[in-house]
């Protein structure tokens, strides 16, 4: 899966504007602070508020290296949910029932990409307020409090960090998951020809591969075989596909069972669990920005065909289909990789989970990659400019990084509630709070900018803006209000549930 966008920095270090974000090594429309820190800021200067003519179109401003077609697009959103999280929708059909389980994933599926064009029309609107051409998630959050309530104007100077803490922990998680992931795979693979060693033993053996693969600082250098991970992706996809499916006559000669052995509801107790599950795997709310700052045509990104609408059904449709059908193959032993389930004594089996071992492992270089922006990228490297040992100080984090998600994965390996706990914890938030929360503070006055602003007496002026209805108004925080009630329920619930799980397991 791609990384998500480059986080919010309050550093002097510049980053790279590829995509048109915001960087300290261009200004536009903008000011740098007192202290040399590149800053979106709202124009406040009567000649800059007067400057240029006509509506501000943000597409029309943003310059790309290599844009990417809406079809190209497409199949980046199609590749970043092929993962370890749709491997692990049987066992989430295990936890609510087939019923439920369909019916649960179609409606969260609706709401994080509701959530998702949310934050999009938000970034868009905040653009054209600000004559930027793009923003990132984290200087979406900041600019989107800084147009709310006092209140959220109060907390717009920590908006960017706080997102950052979510997208880190996130990004954690899902290292701490595919160690888990390909640790398991591989000891399923060996321990069918030698003797069965613990799954914490292989994952102390990778442990040096894992080190040395976050140590690459360089990710062109990764290109090649992250190129060949994809193509791997869907070799395996493809032959778990045809076990699942296949006839009595094939795969491993067992057909799938009558339905009427499946049940319909799961356990009240375990729905938390479907829950972060279900977010975990369909949530790709990191690349979703970077993808439609970099799209040719970014228009066509959203709207009821648009290339987002189109991607997240057919991602849907696919999900429903694994989880049900993985669920009605394996009925309750299904594990918490689908992978684990394959036939042992079959060679094409077996192959499989080791090219979705090989293709997460390079995946993992490419998450690890994210935690080291923020964390060293953003705020360490800032303060260590003047340090002889840089480079060391910077392997040394890349190190202790990896051993944060290595150390978890031996503590608890446990493969799905890592995923329901990490997509509880931090998807709730980021795909459906957070969103909820930047439209309310974005359109809080009821006003749409559709030109620039005018200026009169230093102030401005409503002339080129268009007033929302007080009914329109009050309807979008009442329903986003309701978006963050469930994004909340669903956090501390599932949070909670995965972490009682996990101290179960300890116990």
């Amino acid at each position: 899966m791609e990384g998500p966008s480059p986080p919010y920095s309050e550093s002097k270090e510049p980053r790279p504007a590829s995509n048109g974000n915001l960087s300290a090594g261009e200004k536009p429309e903008g000011e740098k602070n007192g202290g040399e820190v590149f800053t979106v800021a709202a124009v406040t200067s009567k000649e800059k508020m007067a400057e240029g003519s006509g509506e501000y179109n943000p597409y029309e401003h943003r310059i790309v290296d290599h844009p990417t077609t809406n079809m190209e697009t497409l199949f980046h959103l199609l590749k970043g949910s092929l993962g370890t999280g749709i491997l692990a929708m049987p066992m989430a059909f295990v936890d609510s029932g087939y019923v439920l389980g369909i019916a649960g994933t179609i409606i969260i599926g609706l709401i994080c990409t509701y959530c998702v064009h949310l934050l999009i029309k938000s970034q868009y609107e905040l653009c054209r307020k600000r004559r930027v051409p793009s923003l990132n998630y984290p200087e979406t959050a900041v600019e989107a409090m800084r147009e709310g309530p006092p209140f959220m104007q109060s907390l717009a100077p920590a908006a960017g960090h706080v997102v950052n803490i979510f997208l880190l922990v996130y990004q954690l998680g899902t290292c701490c998951v595919y160690i888990v992931f390909v640790s398991k795979n591989i000891k399923d693979v060996v321990d069918h020809y030698t003797t069965p060693l613990e799954v914490r033993v292989y994952t102390v053996i990778l442990l040096v591969p894992f080190i040395l693969i976050n140590c690459v600082r360089n990710l062109k250098l990764l290109a090649p075989f992250s190129t060949v991970a994809n193509m791997v992706t869907l070799v395996g996809f493809g032959i778990t596909l045809f076990y699942v499916l296949a006839p009595a006559s094939m795969g491993d000669g067992k057909g799938l069972p009558d339905i009427s052995s499946l049940e319909t509801v799961g356990e009240l107790a375990n729905i938390p669990l479907f829950l972060g599950t279900v977010l975990f795997a369909l949530e790709a709310i990191g690349v979703i920005m970077p993808l439609e700052n970099n799209m040719k045509t970014p228009k066509a990104f959203g709207g009821p065909f648009g290339v987002l609408n189109s991607a997240m059904s057919l991602i849907i449709t696919l999900y429903v289909a694994l989880g049900f059908f993985g669920y009605l193959k394996y009925g309750n032993t299904a594990a918490g990789s689908i992978t684990l389930n394959l036939p042992k004594d079959q060679i094409l089996a077996q192959s499989v989970k080791i090219m979705l071992a090989f293709s997460i492992f390079i995946t993992y270089g490419l998450q690890a990659y994210v935690t080291v922006d923020i964390t060293w990228n953003i705020y360490l490297a800032p303060r260590m400019e003047k340090n002889s040992h840089k480079l060391l100080w910077e392997y040394a984090v890349r190190t202790s990084l990896v051993l944060v998600t290595f150390l978890l994965a031996v503590a608890i390996p446990n493969l799905e509630l890592f995923i329901s706990l990490f997509g509880a914890l931090c998807l709730s938030a980021l795909g459906i709070i957070f969103p909820a929360i930047i439209q309310t503070a974005t359109f809080w006055s009821g006003k749409v900018v559709h030109g620039p602003t005018s200026v009169e007496d230093g102030t401005l002026a409503d002339s080129n803006s268009t007033t929302w209805t007080p009914w329109k108004r009050n309807r979008m925080i009442v329903k986003n209000g309701l978006l963050v009630v469930f994004g909340l329920v669903g956090l501390v619930v599932g949070t909670y549930t995965s972490i009682k799980g996990i101290i179960e397991q300890f116990s």
